[in-house]
């Protein structure tokens, strides 16, 4: 197969969550014991539901049927990313301006590589997070991962 299976999934749900004004949030195809899982993560405006996840299954599984671009057996799962929803993309983080954020960077920033705080400002490809009145500002490069920090 040419490409990865996560580019064809997406490929194939991008537009299938345009027409439901639905967001893609992440993909992951992977092995767990001896089977495979396709996850697919979707999102919108005031959060999705049960119909919404149903609704974009039973479309993607049908294109998968038509296209049959993953050669092995596997589980298909579309749902919520959840309250701790991962930041992957430039726009996750337009979007988390204001919100509780944690990061992890590549590199030690003034001698950590975890910051938990609020996402103040990301411009110029700079993230700022407030953490108990100190401010770090984060290169959006150096990010190894970051997701919504949910506080209880």
């Amino acid at each position: 197969m040419g490409k990865n299976v996560t580019a064809v999934v997406e490929e194939l749900v991008t537009p299938i969550l345009a027409g439901l004004s639905i967001e893609l949030v992440d993909i992951e195809y992977v092995k767990e014991g001896s089977n495979w899982f396709l996850r697919v993560y979707i999102d919108k405006e005031g959060g999705v539901d049960i119909e919404d996840c149903g609704a974009v299954s039973e479309k993607l599984s049908k294109r998968l049927d038509e296209v049959d671009p993953i050669p092995d057996a596997y589980f298909l799962e579309v749902s919520s990313p959840g309250i701790e929803r991962p930041l992957k993309k430039e726009k996750d983080f337009h979007w988390s301006i204001g919100k509780r954020v944690q990061v992890k960077t590549q590199e030690p920033i003034e001698d950590t590589k975890i910051f938990e705080g609020t996402l103040t400002v990301f411009d110029n490809g700079m993230l700022t997070i407030e953490e108990d009145e100190k401010s770090y500002q984060i290169p959006y490069d150096k990010v190894e991962s970051a997701r919504l920090a949910f506080v209880f």
